[in-house]
């Protein structure tokens, strides 16, 4: 309970002060998108440059890699064939599929993590972000691009992800840093404070960023698909982290437990923004947001409790 309440209340409390603030009209109407491009190009950026320049990555393998990205596809995989049925289009499966396996890792999962198991979780939880924001990202638009453009060739589909990964924050920063941790490249002190107290706000803002959304979330939506999704998220997804980390590719306590946790969050805005880019029904990602939120008070809480039981014996 002490975890719970020194942990997971923190982050909740600022979302629901995201979600207030929303409702009364404090930050005004376009609050929401001011905000995410602040986090999202800006604090951070600077935070995951900086925990990977710092990080002690000789505890990663392949392994680990392998078991949060198997982890991932098998709910992915589930997701979209749950959902499968005739007429529906590559594009609404792949949705559906990423909505199921996208927790909200860079928001969410980062601030938790410091909070319950220290800055060692850093590099493990970047992992988990990374794999989730640009991997797993970038496997469902292609597989849309695919659907879409069925006669372009691969290249020219594989092309445009990539293009759109390079002129993503959130993959160029913590390579950066990667490649200065491996270099031996140290930063400035004066640069590196700056980097420090630009990183420093990234966790509150995002927790009210995730807020803010939720107060938009459109009504409506398949109520059968989000109830899928919602236990793929939130139920079959860190069920299937955990066996991979614990047995069947043990990884060292902390980072299994970071992967667990990273993979128990709620879905994130990843499916909700590809499905309105793409012009398709958004409702159904933005319910599934909505309730798998909600519902992780309860069991992020209980997994929290777990973990800090499990962490400090």
């Amino acid at each position: 309970m002490d975890a719970v309440v020194s942990t997971a209340l923190p982050v909740f409390a600022l979302i629901l002060t995201g979600w207030l603030a929303a409702r009364w009209g404090v930050l005004g109407p376009t609050a929401t998108d001011a905000l995410n491009r602040y986090v999202a190009y800006l604090s951070l950026p600077a935070l995951l440059f900086r925990a990977m320049a710092t990080a002690d990555l000789g505890l990663m393998s392949g392994y680990f890699v392998l078991s949060i990205a198997s982890g991932m596809a098998i709910t992915f995989i589930a997701g979209a064939m749950l959902s499968r049925r005739r007429g529906v289009r590559l594009t609404d499966l792949s949705i559906q599929g990423l909505a199921a396996s996208y927790a909200n890792a860079g928001y969410m999962g980062i601030p938790l993590c410091l909070a319950l198991l220290g800055p060692a979780s850093l590099a493990p939880a970047i992992i988990c972000t990374l794999l989730t924001a640009c991997v797993l990202f970038s496997t469902s638009i292609a597989l849309i691009e695919f659907d879409q453009h069925r006669n372009r060739s691969l290249a020219s589909t594989l092309g445009k992800v990539i293009k759109a990964l390079l002129r993503n924050p959130l993959l160029i920063a913590p390579l950066v840093g990667l490649a200065c941790s491996l270099l031996g490249v140290s930063v400035p002190v004066g640069i590196d404070r700056y980097v420090e107290l630009l990183g420093a706000s990234a966790s509150p803002c995002a927790l009210v960023t995730i807020g803010l959304f939720l107060a938009q979330a459109e009504p409506g939506g398949d109520h059968k698909a989000v109830a899928r999704l919602v236990v793929g998220k939130l139920l079959l997804h860190p069920a299937a982290t955990a066996l991979l980390v614990f047995v069947v590719f043990p990884a060292p306590p902390l980072w299994a437990w970071t992967a667990v946790l990273m993979c128990a969050l709620p879905i994130g805005t990843g499916p909700f923004m590809l499905a309105q880019l793409y012009g398709r029904d958004a409702r159904t990602a933005s319910r599934a947001i909505l309730i798998s939120t909600l519902l992780s008070t309860v069991t992020v809480s209980i997994l929290v409790a777990w973990i800090g039981q499990q962490h400090l014996s």
